[in-house]
């Protein structure tokens, strides 16, 4: 249950940066490149997402399902 709440707040966390991303993109008039941060932290949170789910599946704290079965 805790590694569902953890993937989910990941995921929560890579919605927003990647709407902060898109806002500073669209209306932010300044040159203080703050859309190439929100976005360069939208990857550094799939990136640990990613890892944090093979090492789950590795360890066993999560496990695979068969579809339609």
């Amino acid at each position: 249950m805790l590694v569902n709440l953890f993937i989910a707040l990941f995921l929560i966390a890579i919605l927003v940066a990647l709407f902060a991303g898109g806002y500073f993109v669209v209306r932010d008039p300044s040159s203080k490149r703050r859309a190439f941060w929100a976005l360069s932290w939208r990857v550094g949170l799939q990136l640990a997402l990613l890892i944090f789910l093979v090492v789950a599946f590795l360890m066993g704290w999560i496990k695979p399902h068969q579809l339609g079965g």
